[in-house]
This record gives structure tokens, C-alpha cells and sequence, in this order.
């Protein structure tokens, strides 16, 4: 396996970033959330879909189960209820609150948000099957005529259809098929739908939905869970960045062109001083410099936050991270955030692995220079060569200064199988690999920054190499 510990002596870089950087002045630790929060939200989950199953029971839904058609109702109905109440799971989530959020980090919450989506709508799905073949077992107008009478003459089912329609859409184009196929600005926008389909439901609910209205207490429980959903939404979503950007705005300073698709920006302001952020956190920028600003885009510091300014090196890999390089300074800047446990204070050891490829080296970098002294690091940089090193001088001088070791792990990928290494280390597995960089892997905190494939062999890897699950640190930007 090829290894350099010290970046090329010509890399592709602006002139002026080869010297040591300067230290940025240490800040006070950011706590990470207690465990507390992740088990309370895990059992608020659980709770909540055991009190709607609670208010189906107390609604008379196993009374009905004795006929076919009163059973086909019944399931329908309580089908219908736990998809409801996790399309409101879903949109809490989507919402950031921050303590949920910092309890369980961007890479599981993605995954919980995934699975709680496909949940969700198979039980939509089943919803409508049962309800209208328990309707039409009823009846004598059969399965067509009951369909329509369902939609035509029942408050809410016009706006209901709708809303499937729009729910229909959000989850078509989240099949991993679909969403390789899209831009993230277009799938974005679509994703955004999920909002409406969610609002487009609660007309039916509350007017032909029988559990809804059934005592004061089903009509409280369900009034309370919308607004805490649209409420969390409107008030981490909406109403604090806006808040935070109107009262200490924050504009572009600079504008870096590190490589003819790498771009890196600096931005400050009064507002920056108000953050309590660490290196590794991502924000979602919203850069108002013309049409498209409306769209976010997630970017990781690629720099510690040192009180005043904020800095994010990002690849052009779609419009919007190819605007950047068109930013001008004085640009105004609205940020959500920030967000993720991607985080120097997110450790259990004083012995710590930085793994980063590609442009996932960035917010590494930022870790590594947030790091307190005394903490041992190895710094793994991943590239196919040594010319998309993005950072590698600013890694080495900022090494150097930290007493850190860097490696520069160089190559293209080993196609034969998953893995994490350079073609030329295809002879050994990539735990043999990691544990031969690092011989006492299994003491340290491994952070990991990447393409989801090379994350999957990195962490894999790890887990071989006897790191415990506490102290795997990764988190996924891929929509």
C-alpha cells in the first residue's frame, strides 16, 4: 500500500496555504447531549404508537373485528392511524430539534427518517385497501362505485387524495434508483412535498375520521401532536435561523479557489460569535447572492471556528455547490444549524482516527485543528492521487503543529470488492490494512468522512479491527 505522511511537494493549491496555520483559540466544551435524550425519544416513539393503538381500542376497533367487513374497517382504521402518527414522526424529525438531533447525529437520524417513511406509507397504502374493500363489503355499489363514492362525497377525501399524490411522489423518488437520477436541488424541492401531503391529510382526519372525534380525549391527542409537529418545524426550521440571521447578520468574506472544482469560503459577522459550534458540525447554507438561494445545501467547516469566522470547502458536484465559486465577498449569508455529533467533544478516548476521501477529508481537518492538546491522532487522507489531495498542505503544516501523524493513502479503488483501499493493497483485507496503519486501532475514536460505499468499508473495517460501536464516529451526506 502506498503511504506518503507528508502531502506532495506541488500540490494543486492556492499559493500561500503551505504555511503552519495559526492556532485558533481553544472554546468552551461543547457537551454532548446525555443518553438520556436518544433513550427518552426511542420510548416517546414506542409510547406514542402504543397510546394510538390505545385510542383505537377505547374507539370500539376490536368490537368490529368480528364481521369481515366491520374487520377490514377496523384494521383499515388502525392502519390508517399509525401511518398518521408516523408521517408526524417523520416531520419532527425533518424538523432539527436541536437536542433530538444532537442525540442522535445526522447518520441515524437518516436512517430512522428512511425507515419511519417506508413504514408510513405502506401502512397509507394498506389504509386505503382496507378501508374501501371494508366500505364495499357493506354495500351493494361494489368496489369501483365505492371508490368514488369515498372520494365524491366524504369531507376531506378530495384534499386527501392530494396529499397521497404528494406523499406518492416523496417516496417514489427516495428508492435509492430514483434518487441517483435526480439533482439534490430537485430532489430537494420534491422531498419538500412530504410538508404538504402531511397537511393535505389532516381535513379528512379531523372531519370523517371517527378515532379523531371519538372522545375529547382522541380529539386532544391528535390536535396536540400536529401542533408540536408543524410547531417544532416552524420554530427550528424557520423562525430561529431567521431570527439569528436578522438580528446578527453574517456575509461572505472571502472566496478561495483551491481548485478548478474545489471552492473555499470564509464567512463571519456578528452572528458567528453567537454559535456554539466545533469543528466537523455542518451547517445548511443559504447563500443570497440571486435565483436558487431558497435551496440549502449542507456543508461541513473545514476549519475550527475560532469566534469570528466560518470556513467550508466543498467540491462542485451540482448548481449548488458550483455557485460558490461565484460567490462575491459582502454576499449575505442564512444559516441553519449548526447540526451533527461529527465533533471533537463526541469522543470517549484521548486517542482518536481521522479517516476522510475525497472532499469527506474537510470537516476532519476542522477536527483536527479543534482537537485539545495532549489528544494522539493519526490523520488517514484517502485520494486516487496525489493531485486531488484537496487540503493535503494545510493537513500537513496543521499535523506538524499538532504533533499529529498524516498519511496519505494514495491509488485508484480495488474493484473487486468493497473496500476502502487502493488497488495495490487488494492482497490485504481492510481491516488488516487499517490495523497495519494503525496498530492500536482498537484504542481509539475513528471518525469517518466519505462516499457512502468507502464509509460502509471504513467502519466494517473498524469493527474488525475492534473499535466498539461507541467509538465509530461518521455521518452521511447523501440524499
Amino acid at each position: 500500500m502506498t503511504t506518503v505522511l507528508h502531502p506532495p511537494t506541488t500540490p494543486t493549491r492556492s499559493a500561500g496555504l503551505d504555511s503552519a496555520p495559526v492556532r485558533r483559540p481553544r472554546r468552551p466544551r461543547l457537551r454532548p447531549v446525555s443518553r438520556w435524550w436518544r433513550d427518552a425519544s426511542g420510548a416517546a416513539l414506542w409510547g406514542l404508537l402504543l397510546a394510538v393503538t390505545a385510542l383505537w381500542v377505547t374507539g370500539g376497533g376490536v368490537g368490529e373485528l368480528a364481521t369481515l367487513g366491520g374487520a377490514l374497517t377496523s384494521l383499515g382504521r388502525l392502519t390508517g392511524l399509525v401511518s398518521s402518527a408516523l408521517l408526524l414522526v417523520q416531520v419532527f424529525i425533518m424538523a432539527r430539534v436541536p437536542r433530538v438531533e444532537q442525540a442522535w447525529g445526522q447518520d441515524e437520524l437518516v436512517r430512522t427518517h428512511r425507515l419511519v417513511g417506508f413504514t408510513s406509507f405502506n401502512l397509507m397504502v394498506a389504509h386505503i385497501v382496507l378501508i374501501t374493500l371494508g366500505y364495499a363489503a357493506g354495500t351493494s355499489a361494489g368496489l369501483w362505485g365505492t371508490v368514488v363514492d369515498l372520494v365524491v362525497n366524504y369531507p376531506g377525501m378530495l384534499l386527501a387524495v392530494a396529499g397521497t399524490v404528494a406523499l406518492v411522489m416523496v417516496v417514489v423518488t427516495s428508492v435509492k434508483k430514483a434518487r441517483a437520477r435526480l439533482r439534490y436541488e430537485s430532489w430537494h424541492l420534491i422531498h419538500l412535498y412530504g410538508y404538504l401531503g402531511a397537511g393535505l391529510a389532516l381535513p379528512h382526519q379531523l372531519w370523517t375520521g371517527a378515532d379523531f372525534l371519538s372522545s375529547p380525549v382522541a380529539t386532544a391527542f391528535w390536535w396536540t401532536l400536529y401542533a408540536v409537529c408543524a410547531g417544532s418545524v416552524v420554530a427550528f426550521r424557520v423562525l430561529l435561523p431567521l431570527w439569528r440571521s436578522l438580528r446578527a447578520p453574517i456575509r461572505v468574506l472571502d472566496v478561495r479557489h483551491d481548485a478548478a472544482d474545489v471552492t473555499t469560503v470564509t464567512v463571519g459577522g456578528r452572528g458567528v460569535k453567537r454559535l456554539a459550534v466545533r469543528g466537523g458540525q455542518f451547517f445548511n447554507w443559504r447563500f443570497l447572492d440571486g435565483p436558487g438561494w431558497t435551496r440549502a445545501n449542507p456543508y461541513s467547516l473545514s476549519a475550527a471556528p475560532d469566534g469570528s469566522t466560518l470556513r467550508i470547502t466543498a467540491a462542485h458536484v451540482g448548481e449548488g455547490s458550483a455557485r460558490l465559486a461565484t460567490l462575491r465577498p459582502g454576499t449575505r449569508v442564512l444559516l441553519e444549524g449548526p447540526y451533527g455529533r461529527l465533533h471533537a467533544d463526541a469522543r470517549r478516548t484521548d486517542k482518536v482516527l481521522l479517516m476522510g476521501s475525497g472532499i469527506g477529508i474537510t470537516p476532519m481537518r476542522a477536527i483536527l485543528e479543534d482537537l485539545p492538546a495532549g489528544v494522539d491522532v493519526t490523520v488517514v487522507h484517502r485520494v486516487r492521487d496525489r493531485g486531488s489531495a484537496v487540503l493535503a498542505a494545510e493537513l500537513s503544516a496543521l499535523a506538524r503543529v499538532r504533533g499529529a501523524r498524516y498519511v496519505l493513502v494514495e491509488g485508484p479503488r480495488v474493484r473487486e470488492r468493497a473496500s476502502w483501499l487502493p488497488a495495490q493493497a487488494a492482497d490485504l483485507t481492510d481491516a488488516q490494512a487499517l490495523c497495519q496503519l494503525v496498530p492500536d486501532l482498537a484504542e481509539r475514536d475513528v471518525y469517518v468522512c466519505g462516499s457512502p460505499g468507502w464509509m460502509d468499508a471504513v467502519l466494517a473495517a473498524a469493527r474488525g479491527g475492534g473499535v466498539p460501536a461507541e467509538q465509530l464516529h461518521a455521518e452521511r451526506f447523501s440524499y
